[in-house]
């Protein structure tokens, strides 16, 4: 059995926060290919159905120049 979080020594883990990462990368990048294939619109409600916040929105869709590096 896991020690709970608030037991002492023990370390809370980073998966979900690493998945939740991963899988806005994987969002993110399908978004990307609809901006390019499709049009700023169809990327733009892509993302916004699959909950990526309006400031990461705003930064791949308007200024390519600070997307992270893929």
């Amino acid at each position: 059995m896991r020690p709970s979080p608030s037991e002492p020594g023990s370390v809370p883990s980073a998966t979900p926060d690493l998945r939740r990462d991963l899988l806005q990368r994987d969002v993110v990048a399908r978004g990307l290919a609809l901006l390019r294939d499709c049009g700023t619109l169809a990327a733009l409600e892509f993302l916004k159905r699959h909950a990526v916040q309006p400031q990461v929105i705003e930064r791949v869709l308007l200024d390519p120049g600070r997307r992270a590096a893929a």
